[in-house]
């Protein structure tokens, strides 16, 4: 499922639910199908996000310094038959950015973010 977020300044993004629903928790909003983070919501939400990610990143710094990963990692196949590695290599950090610089770019200009879904996530 795709969570639709729209900034009534600065455009739209779209995310898969289960990557939006692990934002929403750390921000502290609640996974519904509808919802909205007003103006007065986007600093503190920023601020949790980047403390998420800062978190995130010394976690996997100190995780590396203790066990150092293989070059020749397995990689997996998707249905087209691609290769790609498995979701966990995918950092909180780069998963944040693109919904950070949207909530960043709508608070400048003190706007709001909308977002919408099939059903609550």
């Amino acid at each position: 499922m795709l969570v639709k977020l729209t900034s009534s300044t600065s455009g739209e993004m779209i995310m898969f639910a289960k990557h939006a629903r692990r934002l929403f928790e750390i921000i502290g909003k609640e996974c519904t199908a509808r919802g909205v983070f007003t103006a007065e919501q986007l600093a503190p939400a920023i601020a949790s996000l980047h403390a998420a990610v800062d978190e995130d990143k010394l976690a996997a710094k100190r995780h590396a310094e203790d066990e150092p990963q293989a070059e020749d990692e397995p990689l997996e196949k998707d249905e087209s038959g691609a290769d790609h590695q498995a979701d966990a290599q995918i950092s909180l950090a780069q998963r944040a950015q693109p919904l950070i610089n949207l909530m960043e770019w709508t608070a400048k200009e003190k706007g709001f973010i909308l977002w919408q879904a099939d059903k609550d996530f």
